[in-house]
């Protein structure tokens, strides 16, 4: 029988929690899967840790995992699928704004012979101008950009093949952007489309600032077009300084002109390439920032507590991952 795991990151979302676990579960309960529900709880400040307790006690089919601390949405993500025993794993978030209702869609296109089904966002609600905007053009410059092509207006609300999850397994970079590496994988993909509810309870725990340094993963995990625009400028700036030194020096030969007559030119000019070169000597720091990050070998993430079920040892035949 087909085995599905879900897997959802938490941070400060205990009024979400029973909700999203309620719909998972009269969903599954209309469908012929076995499951797990994963709750990895990113070193949540509320009372998330304790809700999955209890819902571990009370379900055998949740595993509750607790990070140390707040590692990040993608690296809680990680954490749900190195312990995922699924057939199909799917990734969502648990405020409610990625309808459990669309599973069953998913695993359909999923037993049709894709490996990955990724969720398209017809509409946003809840989201201002400003925010659906913003991410709008972040996808569309990141595909122009990209070495690795990502599907358009796609979160990482998807299901994943259990040969797409081994392989995600073996991929150790320690800045993640999961939507990339998913895409970088290849094999067949396709889509479902869905509007994004709004959030039930509770507030975005990805505000600008984070949605900046995710979108900066991204490009500077997928592209070298910051390192070669950086290149294409330095030419452009040394072609444009050759011909402006050539036009002063065959007025100042020929026609006995100076042009140079005043410093504001001067001024503007230091300013200019300086400003310049300290724009793309922090392209070249943030290349350098993820080269220190990974030679530090530094583990994704530290587990506190895996949290289970007894009868889920005496009841399952786990396929992949033993929980300790």
């Amino acid at each position: 029988m087909t085995f599905i795991s879900v897997i959802l990151p938490c941070y400060n979302e205990s009024e979400n929690i029973p909700l999203v676990y309620d719909r998972l579960k009269n969903m599954f309960a209309q469908n012929n899967f076995e499951y797990e529900i994963i709750f990895v709880n990113d070193g949540s400040l509320d009372h998330s840790q304790e809700i999955v307790e209890n819902l571990v006690n009370q379900d055998k089919n949740v595993i509750g995992i607790s990070l140390g601390r707040n590692f990040g949405h993608q690296n809680a993500l990680s954490a749900g699928i190195d312990y995922a025993n699924g057939d199909g794993v799917i990734l969502m978030d648990a405020d409610l704004q990625d309808p459990p209702e669309l599973i069953p869609e998913m695993i359909h296109e999923w037993q049709q012979g894709h490996e990955v089904v990724y969720a398209v966002r017809k509409n946003r609600k809840g989201e201002g101008f400003f925010k659906k905007i913003t991410a709008a053009l972040f996808y569309r410059i990141f595909c122009k950009i990209a070495d690795t092509k990502i599907p358009l207006d796609t979160g990482d609300f998807r299901l994943l093949d259990r040969l797409v999850v081994e392989n995600l397994k073996k991929m150790p970079e320690k800045t993640r952007f999961l939507r990339g590496m998913i895409s970088w994988i290849g094999l067949r993909q396709t889509s479902v489309y869905f509007d994004r509810d709004e959030r039930k309870h509770g507030n975005t725990n990805y505000p600008y600032t984070k949605m900046l340094k995710l979108a900066l993963d991204g490009i500077f995990s997928f592209s070298s077009f910051p390192l070669k625009i950086s290149s294409y400028f330095g030419i452009l700036i040394s072609i444009t300084s050759f011909m402006l030194i050539t036009y002063n020096l065959y007025h100042k030969m020929i026609n006995n002109k100076n042009l140079l007559t005043g410093w504001s030119s001067l001024f503007i000019s230091i300013l200019f390439m300086g400003g310049i070169q300290l724009i793309f000597l922090g392209v070249i720091g943030e290349y350098m920032s993820r080269i220190f990050i990974e030679v530090k070998q530094r583990p994704l993430y530290v587990i506190k507590k895996i949290s289970f079920n007894n009868m889920r040892r005496e009841s399952q035949n786990l396929p992949y991952t033993a929980i300790y």
